[in-house]
């Protein structure tokens, strides 16, 4: 067996029957970590060779470039196939046709394939997106498809984490590679012939740390394995040396025709090289064994030996058409050479956005502009201006308002009017995504300004959307309409069917914000251009307006239909910025339906992600904040504090208004009459909007609190029929709607004793203890006697009387959890977390978290678990 794989039989037997199941049954995805050097090339290469006769293999890998190549293992993949993944790739294709083609290369074959895409950690967005894609599909196909990592280089904020916690729990397997044992070094070194003494201690079983150690041939062991893969170099000839230097300055493969052309080579140099394994023989090509190796000798390069070398294999790339200019780019850098930088960067950066691969994309247009002096200014600010897109579609939002900032004091002095106008449109959007309303509403001003002195176009439309966006965003009603109907009018005039959509998303949301139900045909107009023309981004927030009014007009089956679509869409075309959202809606309409447990999980999906956007974030936490208000539990206040924090610098009502109907219930339910009238504020702001669900709302609240002189107007219907003093008319209301909390609420206020027994049921039935003690109580007062006594049904379910959340910790102890862990899993603060375990202890009677788990593994599972 090669040295490098001892010990690792029960990997192989673990693959090996992935792969079976994968053929039999359907496809799956591995993924096979470790740090630098720990084997899994050279177990997966193995793995491979045992495979290749009734399997067929498929091999790419991402390069440590200074800017990673867009789709690179695909690339690789393709020269291994025939058909259309080839020509998708060769063509200017789209990034949707790229993906289906390689899915239908999986699905169209009959011969089981193994794909392994290796070094995952230095991969572009686009090969990101591609593994997203794949995965969430790879149950179609008789494929497994394995990806290597390096662990130690995927923090817990990497993409590739992000991807993988997006994919199908039930179609992906993790094998984590480790270190060898001390026996299994010792063998190795006897092997070599050499003395095992402190070796492992050395190399911490690290298997290429080893073998470059006893390859070194040192008296002693080198520290490190640079000094490991230097000490080998240093038996190398001058003419060696060269290839080596040659091999060492390209990542990846270097052809045998660059190397003939870039170097001295003959056959005896080759064959120094090759016998000292510092490099190997790969179909022609020459690499280092290992990425470590040839980043070790290229980093003991003097920078001046760098760059000549640098210059040396770009002027031979350059010849040669079939050369990705994301691979010319980065010799480019190297020879540090401006003209060919700013040649070659933008071409690089183009095909790299074409694909998706938009991070790719901004760092590209960064080292451009780092060498821009020497283009003149409108070059210039067209390149700030391509900066400043890419870094808006990667969230990097700070940069890109510098770059526009400075793009548009270049319009400006130029004179270019039409280009400063849409400088301005952009610097109001960018400004609006960071919660800087007033410079937003300052930039779109100026914007239209600046394009109404020129002759109309699309720029000015888009202005004017972007005007009705605002507004709208603002809850201004009128202004929104006003501006849509100008922007619409522009679009349809100059055929523009994706300012036509956005502006009629801007209308009907508008509409709806007053109860017009003309609002749903503009939405749904939008959606239908949108889904025609494939504006996928246009798509996604139509269905998320849909769906955000259908929530707040409480109608439940529309919202549920337009989230199902509009999830099913965005992971049908990886719109995965949406997701987070759409979840954080249908949490909000669980929460409406009494649904709360599974609200609670949609609103912790989506704070799982810590990149999850600031929108997403305070919809989440204020729906899981109400919930636990409603429940009782422990830890109400923490969700609904860090929504505050978040929603008061955006001044939204669509976040305001949530968040003070659910602190003003916390306030109510625990008799805090001061704290229920907070509420005025947010009250007056929605009243201002003319927002009748969002200020029956509030209002109800503040009206029972006995903080209104006046009997509200303009609130929904429920409302208004309290107000009115028709509490059965509103019991009936909140029940056709489907709102059972609300229901149970009516239902108590009409004070007879039949209807109060109906609310209590309700409330148990949801796990609502605050309100069903404070009903009893209420009840108890005025001398009720036949009160069911019942603990809340979760509760009763249990045979020890634990709730639903101290049965999901108990569960989490099994799993062998410590409190911050759990904290951070269930959103709760670790102090909350010890109040539960303590809970738990007592009513199980047991002196430790270890007899809880044990006695909890040998019950029977309770009604509701």
């Amino acid at each position: 067996m090669a040295i490098e794989l001892l010990e690792r039989e029960q990997c192989f037997t673990e693959l090996t029957a992935w792969l079976e199941a994968a053929v039999g049954r359907s496809g799956c995805l591995a993924l096979v970590s470790g740090e630098a050097g720990i084997g899994k090339t050279a177990l997966l290469q193995e793995f491979a060779k045992r495979q290749s006769c009734a399997r067929r293999v498929l091999w790419g890998a991402c390069d440590a470039l200074f800017t990673p190549r867009p789709l690179g293992p695909l690339h690789d993949i393709a020269r291994q196939t025939e058909g259309a993944l080839a020509e998708a790739l060769s063509a200017p294709a789209s990034r949707e046709a790229i993906f289906s083609a390689a899915l239908d290369e999986l699905e169209r074959q009959h011969t089981p394939t193994l794909v392994v895409l290796e070094d995952m950690q230095w991969a572009d967005e686009a090969t990101l997106d591609l593994l997203k894609f794949l995965g969430r599909r790879i149950h179609r196909t008789r494929a497994m498809l394995v990806v290597t990592y390096r662990d130690d280089e995927v923090g817990a904020r990497h993409a590739l984490r992000f991807v993988v916690a997006d994919l199908p729990r039930a179609s992906v397997h993790r094998m984590s590679l480790g270190p060898l044992s001390e026996g299994a070094v010792a063998k190795l070194a006897s092997a070599a012939g050499r003395s095992s003494e402190g070796l492992h201690r050395a190399t911490d079983g690290n298997p290429f740390f080893v073998t470059e150690v006893l390859a070194a041939v040192a008296d002693s062991i080198p520290v490190t394995v640079r000094d490991a893969v230097l000490a080998r170099a240093a038996r190398l000839s001058p003419a060696e040396r060269e290839i080596a230097e040659v091999v060492a300055i390209v990542p990846g493969k270097t052809e045998a025709w660059l190397l003939q052309q870039a170097a001295q080579v003959d056959d005896a140099g080759l064959e120094g090289c090759l016998s000292i394994g510092m490099v190997r023989d790969e179909d022609g090509s020459l690499a280092f064994r290992h990425e470590l190796a040839r980043r070790a000798l290229e980093d003991a390069l003097s920078p001046a030996r760098q760059q000549a070398l640098h210059v040396r294999v770009l002027s031979i790339l350059a010849q040669r058409p079939e050369v990705s200019h994301a691979r010319l780019a980065h010799h480019a850098a190297g020879a540090h050479s401006a003209r060919d930088i700013l040649r070659f960067a933008p071409i690089a950066t183009a095909q790299a956005a074409s694909v998706g691969a938009h991070r790719e994309a901004a760092a590209q247009y960064e080292v451009a502009l780092h060498y821009s002096d020497e283009l003149s200014a409108t070059e210039r600010a067209t390149l700030l201006e391509q900066v400043s897109y890419e870094c808006y579609l990667t969230d990097q939002i700070e940069r890109a308002i510098e770059a526009r900032r400075t793009a548009l004091e270049i319009w400006k002095t130029s004179g270019s009017g039409l280009r400063e106008g849409d400088a301005l449109r952009w610097l109001s959007r960018l400004s609006w995504i960071l919660g800087r309303e007033v410079e937003a509403d300052r930039y779109a001003a100026e914007a239209v300004a600046t394009l109404e002195s020129l002759p109309a176009g699309p720029e000015l439309a888009m202005a004017y959307s972007n005007r009705s966006q605002l507004a709208m965003l603002a809850h201004e009603v009128d202004p929104a309409i006003s501006w849509a109907h100008r922007a619409i009018e522009l679009a349809e005039r100059f055929g523009n069917d994706e300012i036509l959509s956005h502006a009629l998303n801007n209308l009907g949301t508008a509409r709806l914000l007053v109860c017009d139900a003309a609002g749903w045909s503009d939405l749904e107009r939008s959606l239908q251009l949108a889904r025609a023309a494939g504006f996928h981004e246009h798509v996604a927030r139509a269905y998320v307006n849909l769906a955000a009014n259908a929530v707040e007009q409480h109608l439940y089956a529309n919202a549920a239909r337009y989230l199902s679509d509009g999830l099913a869409y965005c992971e049908e075309h990886d719109v995965d910025y949406a997701r987070p959202y759409m979840l954080a809606l249908r949490a909000r309409a669980r929460f409406g339906q009494g649904d709360w447990q599974t609200a609670c999980e949609d609103a912790e999906a989506v704070l799982a992600h810590p990149e999850t956007m600031t929108i997403s974030r305070i919809t989440a936490l204020t729906a899981l904040g109400h919930v636990r208000v409603r429940r009782g539990d422990a830890d109400a206040s923490s969700p609904l504090e860090e929504a505050r924090t978040l929603a008061v610098p955006t001044r939204g009502l669509q976040h305001l208004g949530p968040l003070a109907a659910a602190r003003a219930d916390a306030a109510c339910l625990a008799s805090d009459r001061e704290r229920t009238i907070e509420l005025q504020t947010t009250y007056e702001l929605a009243r201002e909007s003319h927002d009748p669900w969002m200020s029956g709302a509030l209002a109800i609240r503040l009206w029972r609190g006995g903080a209104l002189s006046e009997p509200p107007q303009g609130i929904a219907e429920p409302y208004a029929l309290e107000v009115a003093g028709d509490l059965r008319g509103a019991a009936r209301a909140w029940e056709t709607l489907g709102c059972p909390y609300e229901h149970a609420t009516a239902l108590a206020l009409i004070g007879t004793e039949r209807e109060q027994l109906q609310a209590l049921a309700i409330l148990e039935r949801l796990g609502a203890a605050p309100a069903a003690r404070a009903l009893r109580r209420h009840m108890r007062a005025r001398g009720i006697r036949c009160i069911p006594r019942g603990a809340i049904t979760s509760t009763r379910s249990h045979p020890h009387g634990l709730t639903k959340r101290e049965v999901e910790i108990l569960a989490q102890l099994s799993e062998g959890l410590h409190n911050s862990a759990i904290a951070k899993r269930l959103f709760l603060s670790p102090k909350t977390i010890e109040h539960h375990v303590s809970a738990i202890l007592a009513k199980l009677n047991v002196p430790s978290r270890a007899a809880a788990v044990a006695m909890a593994g040998k019950r029977p599972k309770a009604r509701g678990d």
